[in-house]
């Protein structure tokens, strides 16, 4: 380096420090929300907007009589049989709108492209469903069906993920469910060239059927 260059480097390194440390940046409001506000003031909309954007189907319920024509209507243009059932409350409820299930385990490997499951709640936000082994549908009917049906209810949408793991804590304490899932969209992959492929994790066609309330 020349004695011209060094003394340039070195007057730069010079008036450097003689204005001082740089100004630290202004201290962040942990108060403000992280997300902006949901794209509608309704999280019912907002989740049916968000679930059908990630690939899910979504069937407004207004009464029994209406999710018995609904699900017929799904059955009949997947060309699907009966879905498995194993809740004893949502038995209860098909049997009353007098929509067939099967109930048993029998076959289950070699018939089961169809189950209908609860859920834990459902996340507006990024259009998830949360399901967990706490229900007698386990961990089975929500991962092993090629198509999976979730019967749910408004109350049961919230904003966030954050506000439906809170809601886990408050149902469940210290004794979590051995799985909580986050389910959003059917089950895809393109790891394989790009290429994407349904159903390679998990069902490949997730459909909800939100219920009015009682």
């Amino acid at each position: 380096m020349s004695e011209s260059s060094r003394d340039a480097v070195l007057a730069r390194i010079r008036q450097g420090l003689a204005a001082g440390p740089a100004a630290l940046p202004p201290r962040p409001d942990f108060t403000t929300p992280v997300h902006p506000p949901l794209n509608d003031p309704d999280p019912v909309v907002a989740f049916a907007e968000s679930f059908q954007r990630v690939g899910g189907e979504f069937y407004y319920c207004e009464s029994l009589a209406h999710l018995a024509a609904q699900l017929a209507g799904f059955r009949q243009r997947q060309q699907v049989g009966a879905p498995y059932v194993w809740e004893p409350a949502m038995q209860a409820l098909l049997a009353e709108a007098g929509v067939a299930f099967r109930a048993d385990e029998m076959e289950f490997i070699e018939q089961a492209d169809l189950s209908l499951t609860s859920c834990e709640a459902l996340v507006a936000r990024a259009g998830s469903v949360l399901v967990s082994a706490a229900t007698a549908s386990g961990r089975r009917l929500s991962i092993y069906p090629d198509q999976h049906l979730v019967l749910a209810r408004p109350s049961q949408v919230v904003a966030e993920i954050g506000d439906a793991l809170q809601l886990m804590q408050r149902r469940y304490g210290a004794q979590l469910p051995s799985m909580v899932s986050l389910t959003t969209g059917p089950s895809r992959t393109a790891d394989i060239e790009k290429t994407l492929v349904l159903g390679a994790h998990g069902p490949r066609r997730i459909a909800l059927f939100l219920l009015e309330e009682e």
